[in-house]
């Protein structure tokens, strides 16, 4: 994940606005996270309306106010602000624990392309290993909360199994009656089995297991 800012710095929104710019700080902050890419900008509306849900959503799992852990989970501001001035009165009351990128760094509008964002605000959901988990998660947030952290998870599981621990990747047995759910709803579909002229399944193909 961390690859993602190679060679660039992300900035803590806290008051000494500490600096991540090594690899060993990008990847203490973001490796085996969960990561929300958040596109906003302080003179849209929506922005504004959905900043306090957001917050809310993000410091429910990450506060030990609220969670004995914090939550495998990261928020980067990618900031579609005209002005650094807007921009930081953006963030002025969101968390310290947030990360955003120096107003100058070109990437902000870069990952607005990348990720294909075409409205703001907008939510991108990233598993740990980079791929996109969910293209645009902010009418998730508002309808669902906290929640949704459980959703992505375990969805992330079921996909690349990056939270678990080795000796559990065998398990198939599944963690929630609502699992066959979120599989569907995240599912990675698989390519077709070979087959023969006369429509035989092909040996070594075996037949894909059911939900």
């Amino acid at each position: 994940m961390a690859a993602l800012f190679s060679g660039r710095v992300l900035i803590r929104n806290n008051s000494d606005q500490d600096e991540l710019d090594t690899e060993a700080e990008l990847s203490r902050r973001l490796e085996n996270r969960l990561v929300l890419l958040f596109f906003g900008a302080a003179a849209c509306p929506e922005c504004q309306a959905f900043a306090p849900v957001l917050k809310d959503f993000f410091v429910r799992l990450t506060d030990e106010f609220y969670v004995l852990r914090a939550a495998q989970l990261a928020l980067v501001y990618v900031s579609q602000d005209p002005t650094e001035e807007q921009q930081d009165e953006f963030l002025r009351d969101m968390p310290e624990k947030w990360l955003f990128l120096p107003f100058e760094d070109d990437l902000r509008r870069d990952l607005g392309r990348q990720f294909r964002v075409e409205r703001l605000p907008a939510v991108v959901v990233l598993k740990p290993g980079g791929d996109v988990l969910t293209r645009d998660a902010a009418e998730e947030i508002r309808r669902l909360g906290p929640a949704c952290f459980a959703n992505w998870r375990e969805a992330a599981e079921l996909l690349d199994r990056s939270f678990l621990p080795p000796e559990d990747l065998e398990d198939a047995a599944p963690r929630s009656l609502t699992e066959w759910l979120r599989r569907r709803k995240y599912r990675v579909d698989k390519a077709a089995p070979r087959r023969g002229p006369g429509g035989e399944r092909e040996e070594g193909d075996r037949e894909p297991a059911l939900f």
